[in-house]
């Protein structure tokens, strides 16, 4: 890999920078279990339960228009979207304690009725309570937790176990980070966001398997230098794969971002800080993790077997 025409030679192990890397990401993750304890999550209706409804316009209606008008009523917490068409529009409003589901859908239908279209129809009316809100938080937890055992296994079979605990180590640090965004300012968290970080998670790991790649190589074929010159020479080969690939990832969430409406906003947000942690993690703490684990030479080299070593000492 060729940076500007040729291989860069930064030094990515320096004892000095491996220490500042290291204090600023403990220093996002504590602050980020801090915001957890404290301020908690702007949980989104998926979690928290609220109704959906199906509306059907008789001509096209301007989605800003149907925002301004559930929002005159109380519903700043709704998520209001388009459905394929210009005349199909989905509601979802949070559960109030001092309104059922019926009194709220019929508040919101005459209103909108009044003030967008007399010929309104409701197709469709759903409720989803609050413990069914928490059993999706309950199985977005847990699924993250068995893609982590899975990322575990696989480059355990893959390389070895303090390279598999470093990329668990490296991940989870890009999964608390960028939740901890979410907490701190205290955006909306909703399913779009879980899903992203599904997504983080398995873009965190491709890029850290490509370095890890790159380090087990030259083990093999930088006889003489040490791991931590092997590691950091690995990773400028690899950087500007790295740098190219977040760019032009970004370059597409970006674009949902500016032009994907309000109900892609959680996800590209979280997609964005995502994809910048897991660079910045992938270069600075999985290989890091991995060295301050005890990574060496001998941990990445083939076994050599008896049968081999008889037909190396033929002549």
């Amino acid at each position: 890999m060729k940076f500007l025409g040729k291989t860069p030679n930064f030094n990515f192990m320096h004892a000095r920078a491996r220490v500042i890397n290291a204090s600023i990401s403990v220093v996002l993750v504590l602050g980020s279990f801090l915001s957890f304890a404290t301020q908690g999550f702007n949980l989104g209706l998926d979690f928290k339960g609220g109704i959906q409804l199906e509306l059907g316009y008789s001509k096209p209606v301007e989605i800003s228009a149907v925002r301004q008008v559930v929002a005159e009523l109380g519903f700043t917490e709704s998520v209001i979207q388009n459905m394929g068409s210009t005349q199909l529009v989905s509601i979802r409003l949070p559960i109030q304690e001092e309104n059922n589901d019926a009194n709220i859908t019929n508040k919101v239908v005459a209103a909108l009725k009044e003030k967008t279209d007399p010929n309104l129809e409701v197709r469709q009316q759903d409720f989803v309570g609050a413990k069914m809100g928490s059993e999706l938080r309950d199985d977005g937890g847990i699924a993250i937790l068995i893609v982590l055992a899975g990322i575990f296994l696989y480059v355990y079979l893959r390389f070895e176990w303090r390279s598999s605990l470093a990329a668990i180590l490296a991940t989870l640090h890009d999964v608390i980070i960028t939740a901890g965004f979410f907490s701190v300012f205290h955006w909306p968290f909703d399913l779009t966001v879980l899903a992203a970080l599904l997504a983080v998670i398995g873009y965190s790991l491709n890029d850290t398997v490509v370095v890890y790649d790159r380090i087990r190589e030259n083990f093999r074929k930088l006889r003489t230098g040490t791991p931590t010159e092997v590691v950091s020479a690995s990773m400028n080969q690899t950087l500007s794969r790295t740098l190219m690939t977040s760019f032009v990832t970004l370059l597409a969430i970006i674009a949902m971002f500016v032009w994907g409406g309000e109900v892609l906003r959680p996800f590209s947000t979280a997609m964005i800080i995502g994809i910048g942690v897991g660079t910045y993690s992938s270069i600075y703490v999985a290989s890091s993790a991995a060295l301050w684990l005890g990574l060496e030479r001998t941990h990445l080299l083939p076994v050599i077997k008896e049968s081999d070593k008889v037909v190396d000492e033929m002549p």
